[in-house]
């Protein structure tokens, strides 16, 4: 049996060789530059020479001037291939950066556009933001790869469709080729293609009744272009390198006299229709190269998965691929920028190009618009995809998890954090069922609860996403989440850090009467006194589970650990240690049953330099 390179060696062989063809694509670079200097100098003084010698001649300047221009094509190509080799050498120094627990902060999207103060627990688990879980497993070139990466992470999927992303994710992990070669399209900049917009624009009803110019705008567009063809002659009878009678020239200048007229009126007359066109493209459609680029290489792939096939599949249309009728839009649009320009502005009139530039817009939209929102949620996907599956190849001992029917449930053996380097994870067994439901964890500041409620729920959106987990098995019903970890107060909003933690337990509560909820709850009710906050705690974790939910809620409050007996065998109490050696505390981070004995917060303050 043949035996694959491990993540580590495959990534470092491969940065290895780009950098070597980086190197030799930068040889031909230099050496094509200095070609195309020579042969600009070489030029120079063949056409000086010719001056000199009387004998004047494009033919003397013909070989040079072809020179420079081959020379100029393949400068061009070395450019493009060191932009292509700098990009592929990031995308490997990036993968060993997370091998090596190196990549937070390190310049990948951080998905900060996706937070939601209003999600139940999307900040609470760091899905979004500066070392987050979607900075770690984002690996979208689009805009619609890391919207639909962002909607899997902050929404449960059903089972059926979890198996199906996980066939997926398992063809597309031992992929690195398709990965890199998305990685590498484009320039460093993530298309600015706005999905919605580009959808919306792309099925809304053409400005134009019918899919063609008319016949004649054809024929006056031709007439057009002999008035400006006439332009030049003109042009070359006051320069004096072209001689016609007086009666030729009149009627010369009354041709273009009556054209330029004829032409203006009619571009006046569909001023306004055009302008609209373009600007409805204006607004929609941004940096449309990428994703030409990124439509291309997917065309290129045939899928085995059935969720693949079905994406890719999308993609297919009759006559040209979908990549093709993006970069035809992508002419259209960079068309429509040019309008600017000086030679536009003065003989595009002449031509009718603004009215020809609208019609040809407003017949892409008419053959190819109804199939944009499709081509981009297959787009989307199958990034999201890509990214989970690049997780999957760098964390080939992590576990695809099992789903279970029935009661609510979590069993997880080995249970460790995503974002923590496995040298420094601590990893748990966790159980939570019909009994025990609810673990009430206990312990001491900075001994490991929070954590933990971290690990168990960024683990059940990750199984949920349908990516593999951190853990040696892990089994779980569907489930909602409800955290409340994170929660600060709001000054702008004038809400209190206790006012909006029971707005937020309460919208927990009211999940759990529709549905499953797996709750996770950090030093609950801290923000009120002893008295209202063991009768009000109980009272919550007690509604949570007798509406079906399961879950964890900590405390350093020893008292609130009745919870767990009041609940009988739906309760359970768990704890985290620590100790003092040499004036340091030490914490192990591993969960045990029962109730914390000790408290370190004294210890803590004296080590400061406080006098308690």
């Amino acid at each position: 049996m043949q035996s694959h390179p491990s993540p580590r060696a495959d990534y470092a062989h491969r940065l290895e060789s780009r950098r070597a063809s980086f190197i030799e694509a930068t040889r031909r670079y230099v050496t094509f530059g200095n070609l195309r200097v020579l042969a600009l100098v070489a030029g120079l003084v063949t056409a000086y020479a010719a001056f000199l010698s009387g004998l004047i001649s494009g033919w003397w300047i013909a070989a040079p001037a072809a020179a420079y221009l081959w020379i100029g094509g393949r400068l061009e190509d070395a450019i493009s291939t060191r932009a292509r080799l700098n990009r592929a050498i990031a995308f490997y120094e990036a993968g060993l950066a997370r091998l090596d627990g190196r990549w937070a902060g390190a310049g990948g999207e951080t998905g900060d556009r996706f937070l939601d103060d209003s999600h139940l627990y999307s900040r609470d688990l760091d899905l979004f933001g500066k070392a987050s879980l979607f900075e770690l497993l984002n690996a979208a070139r689009t805009r619609m790869g890391e919207e639909t990466l962002a909607a899997w992470l902050k929404a449960r999927a059903e089972p059926a469709v979890v198996a199906a992303r996980q066939d997926a994710v398992m063809e597309l992990a031992p992929r690195t080729d398709l990965r890199e070669d998305v990685a590498v399209l484009g320039s460093d900049a993530r298309s600015g293609v706005q999905p919605e917009a580009l959808a919306a624009w792309g099925e809304r009803p053409a400005s134009f009744g019918k899919p063609r110019a008319p016949l004649w705008v054809w024929l006056l567009s031709g007439c057009g272009a002999l008035a400006l063809a006439g332009l030049l002659v003109r042009l070359a009878v006051y320069l004096q390198v072209l001689q016609l009678g007086p009666t030729e020239l009149a009627v010369l200048e009354l041709y273009i006299s009556v054209m330029i007229l004829l032409c203006g009126t009619v571009t006046w007359r569909f001023r306004a229709r055009s302008a609209a066109v373009f600007s409805e493209l204006g607004h929609a459609a941004h940096d449309l190269a990428l994703l030409a680029g990124v439509l291309g290489r997917l065309e290129a792939e045939r899928f085995a998965s059935a969720r693949l096939a079905t994406l890719r599949a999308a993609l297919d249309v009759q006559g040209l691929p979908a990549s093709r009728r993006i970069a035809e839009l992508d002419t259209l649009s960079g068309l429509v920028d040019s309008r600017g320009h000086i030679l536009i502005r003065l003989f595009g009139p002449l031509v009718l190009s603004d009215l020809h530039l609208a019609y040809a817009i407003e017949r892409w939209r008419r053959t190819s618009g109804q199939a944009v929102r499709r081509w981009l949620a297959a787009v989307g996907e199958i990034e999201a995809i890509l990214s989970l599956a690049g997780y999957r190849y760098e964390h080939a001992a992590d576990v695809f998890p099992e789903f279970a029917e029935g009661l609510p449930c979590f069993e997880a053996e080995g249970l460790g954090h995503p974002l923590l380097a496995d040298a420094v994870s601590v990893r748990n067994d966790v159980r939570l069922g019909n009994e025990p439901r609810v673990l009430v964890v206990s312990g001491s500041n900075m001994s490991g609860k929070s954590t933990l409620l971290r690990t168990i729920g960024t683990n059940a959106v990750l199984a949920q996403a349908g990516a593999p987990v951190r853990a040696r098995r892990m089994r779980l019903s569907p489930l909602d989440l409800g955290a409340s970890i994170r929660i600060v107060d709001s000054l702008q909003a004038g809400v209190s850090r206790f006012y909006a933690e029971i707005t937020r337990l309460s919208q927990i509560m009211r999940r759990a009467e529709t549905t499953s909820v797996l709750f996770l709850i950090d030093e609950v009710l801290h923000g009120t006194n002893s008295h209202d906050r063991g009768i009000g705690a109980e009272a919550i974790v007690r509604g949570l589970v007798d509406r079906g939910a399961i879950g964890l809620v900590t405390t350093h409050d020893l008292a609130l650990t009745r919870i767990a007996d009041a609940l009988g065998p739906r309760g359970a109490n768990v704890h985290f240690e620590d100790t003092l050696e040499d004036g340091r505390i030490l914490f192990d981070y591993r969960m045990r049953p029962g109730v914390v004995q000790k408290s370190n917060a004294l210890a803590l303050m004296r080590s400061m330099g406080l006098d308690v």
